[in-house]
């Protein structure tokens, strides 16, 4: 596909002209000016020129940056995981979901042609264990169980997908290595906003791209990001993050890894958006030991009340329920069968507490009930029709379906 400066943006052709360098090696030619022969009445610019070599001077380590430090202790750390999977003639895209056309746009990470035989992707992944455990994301791998694992150095590896976990974007794999780089796993939970941040990956197939920014936020509810099905709170950045650089460290100033960078959204700039790294070992530990991860499922489709949508909701003929708090979470439908079901939650109950934790927001409800053991008894304190209750619900495995 030819691209002309123009359709490429100035950034890229920055980057074009600035690493055309890096063809020619360390050692360059240069043509200087003899004072002694140049004149400005002469039309030649100088009669003789002097060639010397150039040699780019060694970096010393204690001359470095940060940036360049963090780099250096993580790279070689960072992988590249090449995916296949084989699919039938006539079937759906799994990349073609409003999930990825959302956060990839005409970019997904694995290419639509010829997907009738073979699709391919490719993302990034980083080293946990000397022992060969890398970790992910889930979409970089979905759908198949052999990958291909390249580090910074060259060496490749067959990667065996030990467990996937798409409600948090998380997924591992396991290659037979030993005595492999790893990562230095940081405090996700102690980030504040303006912090730096450094990503390493291999967006649109260029290996071991550094980028940096800062932390943007934090605790961005998947709905505000756009993907309402995860159970994730996200760290975003303003460091570049492009389609390659899935699965690939999030890096403070230390170098300690403090987020799994996942997705950038198609229709904004300077979006980017991590998963914790608190969150991300903990589904890595689960799906390393069982080789799935089991999220508590309560079974109720809930709202943010506000004034504003009580007064939408209102206006429908036939809600089944009186709303009379003006905030909290509302309750609008009980799933058949479920725990809540069984715990006699009813549509129009308000809940005001989670395990004793005051929640005032949907998302409050969906990250206390993630923190709860599955079939272990679950305080929720509600307001049902202006009278405060307790109910005690057991939480299940979330349905696999």
């Amino acid at each position: 596909m030819n691209l002309s400066f123009k359709q490429l943006g100035a950034a890229t052709v920055l980057l074009l002209l600035g690493g055309g360098l890096g063809v020619f090696g360390t050692r360059y030619l240069f043509t200087s000016l003899d004072a002694d022969t140049a004149s400005t009445s002469s039309p030649a610019i100088a009669t003789s020129a002097k060639v010397f070599p150039f040699t780019a001077p060694e970096t010393n380590p204690n001359d470095l940056n940060f940036i360049a430090k963090a780099a250096q202790k993580v790279g070689p750390a960072v992988v590249r995981i090449d995916a296949a999977r084989q699919v039938s003639d006539g079937e759906n895209d799994p990349f073609d979901q409003p999930f990825f056309r959302r956060f990839f746009g005409q970019e997904r990470p694995i290419p639509k042609e010829n997907r009738e035989h073979l699709e391919r992707g490719t993302g990034s992944g980083f080293i946990l264990s000397a022992d060969g455990r890398v970790l992910t994301n889930a979409h970089v791998i979905e759908g198949t169980t052999q990958v291909k694992v390249t580090l910074k150095d060259g060496k490749i590896y067959q990667g065996k997908v030990m467990g996937v976990d798409p409600m948090t974007d998380i997924a591992v794999v396991q290659i037979q290595a030993q005595n492999l780089p790893t990562v230095s796993i940081g405090e996700s939970n102690k980030l504040q906003p303006g912090e730096w941040a450094i990503a390493i990956g291999n967006p649109l197939g260029l290996d071991n791209t550094v980028t940096v920014g800062i932390i943007s936020a934090l605790g961005r509810s998947s709905v505000e990001v756009g993907v309402p099905d995860k159970r994730v709170k996200f760290i975003q950045t303003d460091a570049a993050i492009n389609p390659g650089n899935s699965g690939g460290p999030l890096l403070n100033a230390q170098g300690e890894v403090i987020g799994v960078n996942t997705a950038i959204r198609a229709d904004a700039q300077g979006l980017g958006f991590a998963i914790p790294i608190q969150t991300a070992q903990r589904v890595a530990d689960q799906l390393f030991s069982r080789g799935k991860m089991e999220h508590p499922y309560l079974g109720i489709q809930m709202v943010t009340l506000t004034p504003e949508l009580k007064q939408e909701l209102l206006t429908q003929k036939e809600l089944p329920f009186k709303i009379e708090a003006e905030k909290g979470v509302l309750i609008v439908q009980i799933a058949k069968n479920s725990p809540a079901s069984q715990a006699g939650l009813k549509p129009g109950d308000i809940i005001l507490k989670v395990g004793g934790t005051n929640v005032e927001t949907a998302t409050d409800v969906q990250e206390q009930v993630e923190f709860s053991k599955i079939g272990q008894i679950l305080q929720l304190e509600i307001d049902r029709q202006q009278k405060i209750q307790m109910i005690a619900i057991r939480p299940e495995a979330f349905p696999v379906q």
